[in-house]
């Protein structure tokens, strides 16, 4: 009979463990789902309101400080809110896409049109390499949390320093291979995060996947627009 009881029990628990798994693995998959959505909503930003680059740089801060409002508080207030926490996601990245249009613009009137796509392949390469580390590697990532946010803020110090004071296209590079490099470790960080049941809900986890991509792909983008070249 007490045999059978721990056949009983180990049986269960590998029954919980195996149900635990599936929810995990269900949970990505909504949250690549997601991103992948973010990803198209982004694009449809920046595809429709092309025509209307200079209007889009006229007023880029005001686009920024939408970007800002929804991603604080817009998404804050909509957790947990089906539906809405999606508009709320789509809507965000809609707007990234649109604040990059000036980038895009730029980059296209300077004969360097291929490198928006070369960027996007770049960061979806190694977005995905990185993802993959982080689900199959055995290190603990969850300590990096306050690290990299504190460097965060420190290279958002720097780039509002460069912008208004030195103004130094040199320093302009060293700060954008640094965000490409803080969030290249940040998709570890997070991915590992959402692997591990860091996140209640997939929207949330895309969210976080999203802005790593978005700074890497930024990041990338500009670089090659320094350094690339079509021929």
């Amino acid at each position: 009979m007490a045999l059978y009881e721990r056949d009983y029990a180990q049986d269960r628990i590998q029954a919980e463990g195996r149900a635990l798994e599936s929810s995990r693995v269900d949970f990505m998959k909504k949250t690549y789902q997601l991103l992948a959505a973010s990803m198209l909503a982004a694009a449809v930003g920046a595809y429709v309101t092309m025509p209307i680059a200079a209007a889009v740089y006229q007023y880029k801060w005001f686009i920024f400080g939408a970007e800002l409002l929804i991603l604080f508080f817009g998404l804050g207030l909509s957790r947990g809110k089906p539906g809405l926490n999606l508009m709320m996601l789509f809507l965000f990245t809609f707007l990234t896409g649109v604040s990059l249009v000036p980038l895009f613009a730029s980059l296209i009137g300077m004969g360097k049109g291929a490198v928006i796509g070369n960027a996007f392949l770049m960061t979806s390469v190694l977005f995905g390499a990185l993802s993959l580390f982080a689900i199959n590697s055995r290190s603990d990532f969850s300590s990096w949390g306050k690290p990299l946010f504190i460097t965060l803020i420190v290279v958002i110090v720097a780039s509002l320093v460069n912008i208004f004071f030195l103004k130094s296209p040199m320093v302009d590079v060293f700060i954008t291979a640094g965000v490409l490099l803080l969030f290249g470790l940040f998709t570890i960080y997070d991915t590992q995060n959402i692997a591990n049941g860091a996140y209640d809900s997939p929207v949330d986890a895309a969210v976080s996947l999203y802005i790593d991509f978005l700074n890497m792909f930024t990041a990338i983008l500009q670089l090659l627009g320094i350094f690339g070249n079509d021929d």
